[in-house]
């Protein structure tokens, strides 16, 4: 592989250490690096609860990992055992992206997630010293020092460089830092003994590859990359340029995105049996996506719903659940005439399982302006709309409860429930 023309820019991954965690020991006045503390979900949809984040010391002392239960939790003294406040750890993500800002421009930082971040320091590294080592430990020590939080931090000449240096080697790394460039990039990536250990590559993707006789990332580096395409598609292109570390990607140009549905799903706290019940429920997920239908200033051609059932029902034909999709007559982004599609789905194929599990989505977006006019509509459905963004104004300022359906205080509905969550989470704003 010729590198010479490749990018060869100075890109950090950094990720905060065991972040929701950290935060909350960080808030109790706790050494995040000697507190065993887990951050463990409340929501009654996951039963006893699920472990959000475990402390470095959690994981040391009790092996305790993000898919352990309460069930897996050791009666000792010394573990704290907390619920999750997602609106502090989004506050505390804001705070280090404006650190971040000290180090980059707006147009060189990618918040990837909420406790992962991309910078470019291509062209501004050298404001802060002439050794990128330098300033890869002054930004630890500066998010250190200011929120007493710890991140580590995949370096390399490209975004995906980063990135698996990051996964691979800063997480392991006893000062919290992993490099890989354009030089080491065989040696460093081919290292990597599973497959499934890339980032990009899951248990399914891996056996694929595994079905084409490839074990790891030297082998596929050396497959013929058009029979790699050629079985995998644009998977095989990407993967062949994976095994290399090579990414042109230009973090500045932001990829247009384009809308191909807009969802919201719900794991229920209960099975659910009544039909008017599961209804209920239908129709408040529906009203949150068509909200956020309205606040991207789109409108739906079309709307699917799945319906999981109960853990061990299955239906006449074997299934677990179902899913169908349907087209409407007309673009729209009434809730009423998404509600009233959904429920009809739902009593067309739901055969009286028990259900834990709704999904929503709407289909077909497009921009809202330009809508075609029914002749047919009644003045009251054209003035729906307005209504419905009347009603997205005022949660906005006085929060979602501020106006709600009275259907969401009858037994089984969720709304409020899901009032105080974020990501299915205590706290948040969940109508964006």
């Amino acid at each position: 592989m010729d590198y010479s023309t490749e990018p060869r820019g100075i890109y950090l991954m950094v990720d905060n250490k065991s972040f929701y965690a950290t935060v909350e020991c960080v808030v109790r006045g706790l050494d995040p690096l000697t507190t065993p503390l887990v951050v463990m979900s409340e929501a009654a949809n996951v039963g006893q609860g699920l472990i959000l984040s475990s402390s470095p010391a959690a994981k040391q002392l009790f092996g305790l990992h993000n898919v352990n239960r309460a069930r897996d939790l050791p009666v000792d003294e010394r573990l704290l055992v907390v619920p999750p406040r997602m609106n502090l750890y989004l506050a505390k993500n804001l705070a280090i992206n404006e650190i971040f800002r000290e180090f980059v421009a707006d147009e060189d930082l990618l918040p990837y997630s909420i406790d992962e971040s991309l910078l470019n320091l291509t062209h501004s590294w050298r404001l802060k010293s002439d050794n990128l080592l330098t300033v890869v430990r002054q930004l630890q020590t500066e998010i250190k020092q200011r929120l007493q939080l710890v991140v580590t931090i995949g370096v390399g000449n490209n975004p995906l460089q980063a990135k698996v240096a990051l996964d691979i080697y800063a997480k392991h790394s006893p000062v919290g830092i992993g490099i890989i460039t354009n030089h080491t990039a065989p040696v460093r990536l081919w290292a990597i003994p599973e497959l499934t250990m890339v980032w990009g590559i899951n248990t399914h993707l891996a056996q694929r590859l595994q079905r084409l006789g490839l074990h790891n990332l030297k082998q596929v580096a050396h497959a013929d990359p058009y029979q790699l395409k050629a079985a995998l598609g644009q998977t095989g292109a990407r993967l062949y340029a994976t095994a290399w570390g090579v990414d042109r990607t230009t973090l500045s140009r932001r990829p247009l995105r384009r809308d191909q549905s807009i969802g919201n799903s719900q794991v229920l706290p209960r099975d659910y049996v009544k039909p008017q019940a599961i209804k209920v429920v239908i129709a408040e997920i529906t009203a949150q996506v068509a909200a956020r239908l309205r606040a991207r200033n789109k409108q739906a051609g079309g709307v699917r719903l799945q319906i999981g059932y109960a853990f061990g029902t299955v239906d006449q034909a074997g299934r677990a659940g179902f899913a169908h999709a349907q087209h409407l007559s007309a673009l729209t982004a009434d809730e009423r005439k998404l509600t009233r599609v959904l429920q009809a789905l739902f009593d067309q194929y739901w055969t009286g399982q028990p259900v834990r599990h709704v999904a929503i989505a709407v289909t077909h977006l497009s921009p809202a302006q330009g809508e075609q006019l029914d002749l047919f509509a009644t003045k009251a459905e054209t003035l729906a709309l307005e209504v419905a963004q009347t009603v997205d104004q005022i949660r906005q300022r006085f929060g979602k409860t501020a106006i709600m359906k009275a259907s969401s205080l009858t037994a089984g509905a969720t709304f409020l429930a899901r009032a105080r969550q974020v990501g299915g989470h205590n706290g948040g704003q969940s109508f964006e």
